[in-house]
């Protein structure tokens, strides 16, 4: 993984310096709270429901065992001993407190870590597949084109008050599993003709209240150009990005006012002045950057290891896991294998400081001391020999962390909802739960087999409800909790925005809800299919008869002092 140089490391130390006078200052009252407000979001400093928030920075979602071991130390000492992973594979601690924020920020610098740009108005974290670099379907390793853009987003001075924030993805492999369409800019490297390595570059895409996926604008551009091309881009939105109204003021929104032909249009006229300039990158320098990620030393092993192959055959719990938890590896003997943090009782993304000291000790132990965040908010080990895998198995049984649920119903991507979040609009956690208690049987679960389900306490969408099987929003009606459905979104090559199917539920009936829609895909279903490939032949009107059968969806609710019947529309 990439490692600070004195520069990068003099930067970090400087900011620190740079926050810790600011708080100073502001609670020496010489900022307001107005004045504090944008310094402070610069550096992932939000003010939540119940105090502050501070997100931490994870380039690209790598980190070492050293990293992980730090964030356990800060969650235990500055926090509540336990840290929330993001769809942007960024670390949350949720309960620091105000006056000790400086002092974290020293702790992260300590071990090259920050919480510079997650959020603001800025290039937010660059996000890439968690199977980055070992992926038997991947033709180069995305990474070292992430930390080209890390470096090059990183106190942009140009971007640094853009008009809303700015999220950026990077795939490398036949199956995208960074989302890219989703995304501000997202980013396909391909090859041409003539060996060049380049990107396909989509743009527009997002989530939010107004969901959009990215629309090709570029078919191939030359690595080189990389800087220059993302520079006109966001020149051409800085410049005309709707400030009048936050609502408005993504790029997807100036790419759907102007139309994807005239935004090109006008890119490429940007473009023309940048194209060749300073900001070319050569050859050698992607050289560079890939050297900080050249494979482990990894062994020469067989493809199928004997003594693995047979725990398969007389472990049936072990099995399960294996054929759930652990991926394909491009180099033979090795795997890749996924710890889950969707255990029942846990609030999705959730993981305890004991538990990041045993996924820091599995990483040396076992793949190279190094270990990603998804953005499914799971972690993973990417360098595991076959012949360990039942160890590893054993130890992440006894910390919670091997539940087999990867790509199940419970394998929930969630945030943390109304318990935390100001924005919210009503609780995703306790909806995440209920729901894994009403399928808390692994059997049932993998016959149930590949299926997504997301929750979004409000339209912002961090919970990427959008492109799920199943997505949940928690709207607000009357002061009261409810919860919109939709179906049929999906992640991938095939992303696709879900639809909604009706009025919204109150949340006791989310539960039931999700069972009936289970129901029909049970029923329907031909033995190769999955949820979605069920629901794209014989289409959503099955679904919402069944979901809303039997349901009365009127019901009191206080309005005032008053009791007065709401409809549930």
């Amino acid at each position: 993984m990439y490692r600070y140089d004195n520069t990068d490391q003099q930067i970090i130390n400087e900011r620190v310096a740079q926050y810790r006078d600011q708080i100073g200052r502001h609670l020496a009252g010489e900022l307001s709270v107005d004045e504090l407000r944008p310094l402070r979001l610069q550096n992932g400093l939000y003010i939540q429901r119940h105090g502050p928030m501070l997100r931490i920075a994870i380039p690209y979602g790598m980190l070492s065992a050293a990293q992980l071991r730090k964030l356990a130390e800060i969650s235990r000492r500055y926090d509540r001993a336990v840290g929330h992973f993001t769809t942007r594979q960024n670390m949350q601690l949720n309960w620091p407190q105000f006056e000790e924020t400086p002092d974290i920020l020293a702790e992260l610098a300590s071990v090259q870590m920050h919480a510079v740009q997650t959020s603001g108005n800025c290039v937010r974290n660059i996000t890439t597949d968690h199977f980055a670099g070992v992926a038997p379907d991947e033709w180069t390793d995305p990474r070292p084109y992430c930390e080209l853009l890390r470096q090059w987003s990183t106190f942009h001075p140009e971007f640094a008050f853009l008009p809303r924030k700015f999220k950026i993805a990077v795939n490398a492999a036949a199956e995208d599993r960074a989302v890219i369409r989703a995304h501000d800019i997202g980013l396909d490297l391909v090859g041409n003709e003539q060996g060049e390595i380049g990107f396909r570059v989509f743009v527009g895409g997002g989530l939010g209240r107004t969901p959009i996926l990215g629309k090709l604008i570029r078919e191939f551009l030359p690595r080189r150009h990389l800087l220059s091309y993302l520079d006109a881009i966001l020149r051409l939105y800085n410049r005309y990005g709707r400030r009048d109204n936050m609502y408005k003021a993504r790029i997807k929104i100036l790419v759907q006012a102007l139309g994807i032909d005239e935004f090109g249009r006008q890119v490429e006229a940007e473009w023309s002045q940048l194209r060749d300039g300073p900001t070319t990158v050569p050859d050698v320098e992607f050289a560079r950057l890939g050297g900080h990620f050249a494979p482990p030393p990894r062994a020469t092993l067989l493809a199928e290891d004997a003594a693995h192959a047979a725990r398969l055959r007389n472990d049936p719990a072990f099995a399960n896991w294996v054929k759930r938890c652990v991926h394909p590896h491009k180099t033979p003997g090795y795997a890749a294998v996924t710890l889950s943090l969707k255990a029942l009782g846990v609030a999705p993304g959730d993981i305890s400081d004991v538990q990041m000291i045993a996924v820091a000790e599995l990483a040396e132990r076992f793949s190279f001391g190094e270990l990603r965040v998804s953005h499914e908010q799971n972690v993973v080990l990417a360098d595991v020999r076959q012949s360990d895998l039942h160890e590893v198995w054993l130890i992440a049984r006894r910390h919670r962390l091997a539940t087999a649920n990867i790509g199940l119903l419970t394998d929930m991507i969630c945030c943390p909802g109304g318990d935390l979040c100001a924005l919210a609009n009503a609780r995703s956690v306790p909806i995440a739960a209920a729901i894994h208690e009403k399928f808390d049987d692994l059997d049932y679960l993998h016959d149930i087999g590949d299926i997504s389900l997301n929750i979004s306490g409000c339209m912002n969408s961090c919970g990427h409800h959008h492109v799920a099987n199943i997505g949940i929003l928690g709207v607000d009606k009357n002061d009261e909790e409810w919860y919109q459905i939709s179906i049929g979104g999906q992640q991938g090559n095939a992303a696709t925005i879900g639809k909604v199917i009706g009025p919204s539920f109150y949340a006791q009936e989310i539960p039931q809800v999700i069972e009936a829609l289970i129901g029909v895909y049970l029923e329907h279903r031909t033995p190769s299919e999955r949820f979605i490939d069920t629901l794209q032949r014989i289409g959503i009107e099955p679904f919402k008869a069944r979901a809303y059968a039997g349901r009365d969806r009127r019901r009191t609710a206080k309005v005032g002092n008053q009791e007065e019947e709401v409809v549930n529309v």
